[in-house]
């Protein structure tokens, strides 16, 4: 596509930017070259339009017949793209977007099945059903990505013009001290970003569903009243030349009138002296509250000089109300009440950060996904209000965080996004016919600024996933933050999961307790020791550890604790049904059994057996164990250091792969097993997917994503030895990577439990299921089972 002559491109008309996409179009009336005269045609003008988007992307609109439309994205093809881009001043097409990726359209759909060679000077040259000829709904508007190159001549520019006419940055700025050093901001005026700097809005016309917007973006699920006398006093003592301390105490204690000491409250809440004139930029914002930005609003800009603008109102500030895992510490009452209302019947997995993952509904006692046909940002966002998060900043589609197992339970949900939950949004139940797990819906939500991650950050490494981990103290008022490092003793896979979370990159690959060889920075004193994680924790600072009273015993800068990070995870979990139906007693002759009592497969007592006479009873059954996350799972220690046995003849990847247990129902183990990963392999694989691993030969171990590994009922220690087991009723439990070895996107599936009879000659094992697969009260019902009175399992 080289560059065409001047009087090969249409002179512009105007530049008109709406909303926060920068909506932009151009004249393309046809010159007439030489030659014969043609008929003119009637005027087309483009535009980009939506949310979230960059200035060479967005939807495609078109203004036909005095009125602006879409076009669908039925046969859209990157022929139609080229030519869409070149109308918009850019040398040509990198791609095309379907199903309203950036947002739905309004008003007409203009044209539908298109088909352009890709040299048409106008789409209006291209084949298609005629112009407002369209079976399709605004859930079907294209878009397009242009190659970020403009035209050489092409005067009208399709990007942000100088005036910066959109909404992108919003922010709340707190006006109160305490506001400011407390974290998250919930309140404050807000403001949106002007050129280098930052200005207001103006509050006349502005109303809840305005701050709802706001909120939603800023990460908190809802808007509360606002006190707006309080800032009314504010503007008004900004005016007064003189700010003193007092008068910003007194009007604290009036926005706080609940407090007994107006001097305490005027020390703790004194009012920042702002002396920085305010400079409106927007007005006349209405939104309908379901937007996910306020961008997607309707608003209007004030020109020119804006010093006198809103002249009777003030700058619009807006109150919003955390959810649970952000409120502050006074509010734990609040959060107390909210776990006492029961489980939650929507929660999301398999996401690396706080807001974000896979979306699982919990119906008829049983957690299931959501299949992605028409799945939107206000479907999304209802999900991230209800858990108590903002906004949708995305919604993903195509299992992108994974895939989820178990029922698929709805299908083709449509929220407005005014509903308090997602069960109060229409749906379709699924048949089986109608989507798969590579289906599963996901979020990306929007979370509150805490911080953390400027209290962070890794030294050293090849590349900013990995490195050393320093974490910054004493960043009290004022105060510069103390750099130090953390002590390798202990740290573990947890651990690491919580820093890469911290610093936003995403899982962790490994856990280092050594880190001699990222010796790359002067930050040598150690300052946090001790660490102790559970997993799912936002800081380091959250994780149990010593505070300040250290205890490392290497306190040298090679024994500092290290990271390495990745945007991606495997997820291994177990087919439960498969363990039900191949689960059987043996009674195996001791001297069939000197290999697997050399890798610690029996019972201590065996060693007290009268070796070769005698017989051991095994709990035998299979287990397959698939990969559903987004990467392989492959060992921890490389080839160059697993073990070779030379009983069975293999090497040993892992030590411990899994851990098999009899359980009494109230926990107390019984029996116990455990498996080394003799060889991690992809014995199937789903349809679309190749093995990449194999034992044979000193082949790499692992399972790939799409695959699973199985492990046969009738191999050496794939059994729980209950020789010393007396009858009764008991729980089998199954754990794969019970210590954390290799990291997974989500480590709370891991586990498998059954119900089980024992009577002495005969087991029954039932009822099978992921750890996590059942409600909390079927889970109660599990454990108090009272036993099988027969053998007859419903």
């Amino acid at each position: 596509m080289g560059g065409c002559s001047p009087w090969a491109w249409p002179e512009l008309l105007v530049l008109l930017v709406l909303l926060g996409s920068a909506w932009l179009w151009v004249g393309s009336a046809q010159p007439t070259p030489p030659g014969p005269t043609h008929v003119p045609q009637p005027q087309l003008r483009f535009r980009l339009a939506g949310y979230p988007r960059k200035h060479n992307e967005g939807r495609v609109e078109v203004f036909y017949n005095e009125e602006w439309g879409t076009i669908c994205d039925d046969d859209f093809t990157l022929g139609n793209a080229h030519v869409l881009c070149r109308q918009l001043g850019f040398v040509a097409a990198t791609g095309w977007a379907h199903s309203a990726k950036y947002g739905k359209g309004v008003g007409r759909i203009w044209l539908d099945n298109v088909n352009c060679a890709g040299n048409e000077k106008s789409i209006g040259d291209c084949k298609h059903r005629g112009w407002g000829n369209s079976d399709c709904s605004h859930e079907e508007d294209a878009g397009v990505v242009c190659k970020d190159e403009r035209i050489p001549g092409f005067k009208d520019s399709n990007v942000i013009e100088s005036e910066q006419s959109h909404v992108e940055e919003v922010r709340l700025r707190p006006v109160v001290a305490g506001g400011r050093r407390q974290l998250p901001v919930a309140e404050g005026i807000v403001e949106v970003r002007y050129k280098d700097s930052w200005a207001q809005i103006c509050d006349q016309g502005w109303h809840s569903h305005n701050s709802r917007v706001v909120c939603g973006m800023m990460g908190f699920p809802a808007e509360k009243k606002v006190n707006r006398n309080f800032y009314k006093r504010l503007k008004r003592a900004a005016r007064m030349k003189g700010h003193s301390p007092r008068l910003g105490s007194r009007l604290a204690s009036k926005s706080q009138p609940k407090q007994k000491s107006r001097e305490d409250v005027g020390l703790k809440k004194r009012l920042f002296t702002e002396r920085q004139q305010l400079n409106y930029r927007l007005h006349s914002v209405s939104c309908t509250g379901t937007e996910v930005h306020l961008s997607m609003c309707s608003f209007e800009f004030y020109r020119g000089n804006s010093s006198a603008a809103c002249g009777a109102g003030m700058p619009a500030v807006v109150s919003c109300v955390p959810g649970p895992l952000f409120a502050n510490a006074h509010k734990k009452k609040q959060r107390q009440q909210q776990q006492q209302q029961g489980q939650p019947r929507i929660r999301l997995k398999g996401g690396a950060r706080v807001g974000e993952g896979r979306v699982e509904v919990l119906r008829s006692n049983e957690w299931g996904t959501i299949c992605d046909d028409r799945w939107d940002l206000q479907s999304a966002s209802v999900v991230c209000r209800e858990l108590g998060f903002g906004s949708a900043k995305e919604a993903l589609t195509g299992a992108r965080m994974g895939q989820g197992t178990g029922p698929i339970h709805l299908n083709e949900v449509q929220c407005r996004g005014t509903e308090k939950s997602l069960w109060n949004c229409p749906f379709r139940n699924i048949t089986q016919e109608d989507c798969k797990h590579s289906e599963d819906a996901a979020v990306r939500c929007n979370i509150p600024y805490m911080g953390y991650e400027n209290l962070i950050r890794l030294s050293g490494g090849r590349s900013r996933f990995e490195g050393r981990v320093e974490v910054a103290v004493g960043a009290g008022d004022g105060e510069q933050p103390r750099w130090g490092l953390v002590c390798g003793e202990g740290w573990g896979t947890l651990e690491a999961m919580v820093a890469c979370r911290q610093l936003g990159l995403g899982f962790a690959n490994h856990g280092l307790q050594e880190t001699w060889y990222w010796d790359a920075s002067n930050v040598t004193e150690m300052v946090m020791s001790g660490v102790k994680c559970a997993g799912h924790e936002m800081s380091l600072s959250h994780c149990q550890h010593h505070g300040a009273s250290l205890s490392c015993r290497n306190t040298g800068t090679r024994f500092a604790a290290g990271v390495i990070c990745s945007e991606t995870a495997s997820d291994l979990l177990l087919h439960a049904p498969l363990v039900q139906e191949t689960a059987y007693i043996e009674d195996r002759p001791l001297h069939m059994l000197y290999c697997a009592a050399e890798e610690n497969c029996l019972a201590s007592s065996a060693r007290l057996a009268n070796w070769p006479y005698g017989h051991r009873r095994l709990l035998r059954f299979s287990s397959q164990i698939h990969n559903r996350g987004r990467a392989d799972f492959r060992p921890k220690a490389g080839r160059h250091s697993w073990v070779w046995h030379e009983c069975h003849r293999h090497y040993h990847s892992m030590d411990i792969f899994t851990h098999y247990d009899i359980l009494t129902p109230n926990g107390t183990k019984v029996a116990e097993g455990h498996k080394a990963s003799f060889c991690l392999e992809d014995t199937e694989c789903e349809e679309d997917v190749a093995k990449r691993y194999e034992c044979a030969n000193f082949g790499e171990q692992g399972i790939t994503v799409g695959c699973w590994d199985l492990y046969r009922h009738d191999i050496d220690c794939q059994w729980i030895d209950i020789t010393d087991v007396k009858p009764g009723n008991y729980i089998l439990q199954v754990v794969i990577n019970p210590n954390f070895e290799v990291a997974e996107s989500d480590f709370t599936n891991n586990a498998m439990k059954c119900n089980c009879k024992y009577d002495g000659h005969r087991i029954w094992v039932h009822s099978c299921h992921i750890g996590d697969a059942l409600s909390e009260e079927a889970n109660r019902r599990f454990e108090q089972y009272p036993g099988q009175l027969n053998n007859q399992i419903s």
